[in-house]
């Protein structure tokens, strides 16, 4: 079977909801051994550290790159002579100037690490050009959005996965194993989010890059540019995945479990404003600026089978980074802020335990097995792992281990969070993107991907 076949096939497997490895045992003959022909859309910040992994790895091609900025290609250009590897061809241009890239034959596969308004239209059209497409994290704008991009993916039966790189963290993938191994009993409550300072990447001009501008918009710089006009005109949890992706896999979302409704609370917004006049000055115009997003957005989710979770968008005040985990179950619990596991039985009563020993005793087997090719990458190694589940499930013709019905629930939490905040806080209901099919669906995520 040809790569192309099988990255549509792949397709069609996901969207009917077969995903056992075993059932494609006609199909699993490549030993893993070929190349990779990748082109990525987008190679700012986040995209060049993505091709940085991409290049480093022997069975990767890097084919092409395309990005609206000649600074961001130039930079990855110096990246890519440092390693000796060949130039990829570059599509420098305007926003609409990456559909040049997916017309090229000699590509098998698009990363997208571009704006987050940007990742569904491109989405759609790499898989219309037959790209397998491992898309960057971000919530939606839309529930249609996601709707299409599912669409999308049962129509051109392309592989897609959304490229949550938390899912793979070593702490995180440490206490999966424990849960797996039935340490906390049957869960019932979960907790995270995205918990992060980020003002002085929200408000930036260049000259004082993340260290303390008050720009943002045609004014700014890098991620200033774009995302925090979302914090002026959206209100709810804009960026889910970080903290829901994670806990899904403890969950068994889309896997014989999903989630049914949410309810959402904002509170009033300060961060931004205090900002800029502290930084900028009371006569700044951007002091004048009225930003709707909530300093704190707080998202409790419900399941089929009665776990709750609470998420916590967090990013304008001043505060430590923290993810906020917390995975509960009847016999104990694990809590990332304090770095604190408690099993009832095993701890003593009423007293933490510290987790790091509990971290080496449980290590996940992916990273037991990868530890030292992921020494260097982004984000503590999360981010080899995350682009390596990728590669070599295309490369290997198996199934990403997350999927477009993943990528289609976790991101419609953005605006069903805003629906809710507008209602008042009324429960809103979760599409059923798979209609169905993750009944039948078996979690293997952290197993499927060891080869």
């Amino acid at each position: 079977m040809n790569r192309r076949k099988f990255i549509r096939n792949t397709g069609v497997a996901a969207g009917i909801g077969i995903l056992h490895p075993a059932l494609f045992a006609d199909s699993l003959m490549n030993t893993g051994s070929g190349t990779l022909r990748v082109g990525v859309i987008g190679v700012g910040m986040r995209g060049r550290g993505l091709v940085d992994i991409l290049i480093r790895r022997n069975d990767v091609d890097l084919v092409a790159i395309s990005d609206i900025a000649q600074d961001s290609i130039d930079k990855t250009m110096e990246l890519i002579k440092a390693t000796g590897k060949s130039n990829p061809k570059v599509f420098l241009g305007d926003d609409l100037y990456y559909k040049k890239l997916l017309e090229m034959k000699e590509i098998d596969a698009v990363i997208i690490a571009t704006p987050w308004q940007w990742h569904t239209p491109m989405s759609i059209d790499a898989m219309s050009a037959g790209k397998a497409v491992g898309c960057e994290v971000a919530g939606a704008y839309s529930v249609e959005e996601c709707w299409q991009v599912v669409r999308a993916n049962e129509n051109f039966k392309t592989a897609f996965m959304p490229l949550e790189n938390v899912c793979y963290r070593r702490d995180v993938m440490a206490v999966l194993n424990m849960h797996k191994k039935g340490l906390f009993g049957e869960l019932m409550h979960c907790e995270g989010g995205y918990q992060h300072d980020l003002r002085e990447v929200k408000f930036n001009n260049g000259k004082q890059a993340y260290g303390g501008g008050v720009e943002f918009g045609a004014k700014g710089y890098s991620e200033a540019q774009w995302r925090t006009q979302n914090s002026v005109t959206r209100n709810g949890e804009l960026y889910p995945t970080h903290g829901l992706g994670p806990i899904a896999t403890f969950l068994d979302i889309e896997r014989g479990n999903r989630l049914t409704h949410l309810t959402s609370m904002s509170s009033k917004a300060r961060g931004l404003h205090n900002y800029i006049v502290e930084k900028g000055g009371e006569s700044h115009p951007n002091a004048s600026v009225e930003f709707a997003l909530g300093d704190i957005v707080t998202t409790m989710l419900r399941t089929a089978r009665g776990e709750t979770i609470t998420l916590t968008h967090d990013t304008n005040l001043p505060r430590p980074y923290s993810l906020g985990f917390r995975i509960q179950g009847t016999k104990g619990l694990w809590m990332d802020v304090n770095s604190g596991i408690y099993i009832e039985g095993t701890s003593a009563p009423h007293k933490w335990d510290d987790a790091k020993q509990y971290y080496e005793k449980y290590d996940h087997p992916l990273w037991k097995k990868y530890a030292e090719d992921a020494k260097g990458a982004g984000h503590g190694g999360m981010d080899w792992f995350v682009i390596n589940a990728f590669v070599e499930s295309v490369k290997n013709e198996k199934p990403t281990p997350l999927d477009v019905y993943d990528h289609a629930v976790w991101s419609s939490i953005t605006p069903l969070s805003e629906k809710s905040i507008v209602l008042g806080s009324e429960p809103v209901e979760i599409p059923d993107f798979s209609r169905g099919r993750w009944m039948n669906k078996k979690n293997d995520f952290g197993l499927s991907d060891i080869w």
